[in-house]
């Protein structure tokens, strides 16, 4: 029986109803006028990750670094650990609709990572809108880009970050797929889940080596250098890290060098104070964003993994900050005059503003939970 002034529960309301079905609706409906629209641009890299799997297949090198470094172009380019070409093999008995496939599995993704996230049920679906409308997210999704993958990971991370296996999975699977997400390793040894660094070094191991034997050793040297020079080149396309937009602006080389330097030792600075003196959360989502903002290049895309920290402020009671993926569009523009800057600056900007509001909040925290809870007033 239930109790008087009690909640009575199973009673659905409208809200209940027509915010999950106006979300999904629209984020169909934004996904499916993109893809319906991307000619030659569905699956665009996507097209990466297939050359490199059939590379595998017909015995060629999957890295060609001169080319890929000057120009970076699909479908002739790859980028990503050798054991992510391996993993795409399968992938491959699709044919010709693989590419529509994949995209429409990055999608499926980005959906189970909301599923995922620790917060109420109305702020996951406050996140489905927010990808509806964010250009990041759409734009990866049409590419077939892994970041929504990613997103999955982290996500997943984020709800089980007190079980090792799923941390060390995730870790170890994330940085086999894109290097950044391994950078989930040292938060985790910051943070004393010592269990979690060993499955994630066991899992990652285990792995590459299994790829190694349809690689090569070889395949591992070249992918490093591949890695260095990408993070020092600032004419790769469609790059928006802090040096490759002070040289666009037409920075000398060496200028643009010391800009992208200094932006990387804040974000390591911010990341290490995170660890430090953070709740395990809140230094995750520092963790998040550090993981892109280290990473040159930094593409408009992988502000897909800005929807995480988002969804943490909005949860903390920051409900404006839901405005932040919607000025992705920003870059979409590509000029924006009223900005006196260029539309590359606000991927960077906004990286770094969505950085520095986690750390607020998260000395708020902190002194929330030092302060403990206030005690009842005695009657």
């Amino acid at each position: 029986m239930t109790k008087p002034g009690s909640p009575i529960r199973g009673r659905l309301r409208p809200a209940d109803f027509f915010v999950p079905m106006g979300a999904i609706s629209l984020l169909v409906l934004m996904l499916g006028a993109i893809l319906a629209n991307a000619g030659d641009t569905l699956g665009y890299d996507y097209t990466c990750y297939q050359g490199a799997a059939r590379h595998l297949l017909d015995g060629k090198p999957i890295y060609d670094n001169a080319f890929s470094i000057s120009v970076a172009t699909c479908p002739e380019t790859y980028t990503y650990p050798p054991v992510f070409a391996v993993a795409l093999i399968p992938w491959l008995i699709f044919g010709g609709a693989a590419a529509g496939a994949w995209c429409i599995a990055m999608a499926v993704c980005f959906l189970a990572g909301v599923a995922l996230l620790p917060v109420r049920r109305d702020i996951r679906w406050l996140v489905v809108i927010l990808a509806a409308l964010d250009w990041p997210f759409i734009n990866a999704v049409k590419l077939g880009q892994v970041e929504p993958l990613l997103f999955l990971g982290f996500a997943a991370a984020w709800r089980w970050m007190d079980r090792p296996a799923v941390v060390g999975l995730v870790t170890a699977v994330g940085g086999l797929v894109k290097i950044q997400p391994a950078i989930l390793g040292g938060w985790a040894l910051f943070t004393r889940r010592y269990r979690a660094v060993a499955v994630a070094a066991v899992v990652a191991l285990a792995a590459a080596s299994a790829a190694t034997l349809v690689t090569g050793f070889g395949v591992w040297a070249t992918y490093v250098d591949l890695v260095r020079g990408l993070s020092g080149n600032f004419s790769t396309a469609h790059n928006s890290a802090p040096g490759a937009v002070a040289h666009l602006a037409g920075a000398p080389d060496w200028l643009a060098e010391a800009i992208q330097l200094a932006s990387e030792a804040v974000a390591i600075a911010a990341l290490l104070a995170a660890w430090r003196w953070a709740t395990p959360e809140a230094s995750l989502m520092v963790t998040v964003i550090a993981s892109q903002l280290l990473s040159s290049p930094l593409r408009d895309h992988y502000a897909v993994l800005l929807l995480l920290p988002v969804a943490w402020l909005v949860s903390r009671g920051l409900t404006w900050t839901a405005i932040i993926p919607i000025l992705g569009w920003l870059y979409a523009f590509g000029s924006v005059p009223a900005l006196l800057m260029p539309a590359t600056a606000t991927i960077p900007i906004t990286f770094f503003a969505v950085l520095g509001l986690v750390l607020f909040e998260a000395y708020r925290e902190r002194r929330e939970v030092r302060r403990g809870p206030v005690a009842a007033p005695e009657t």
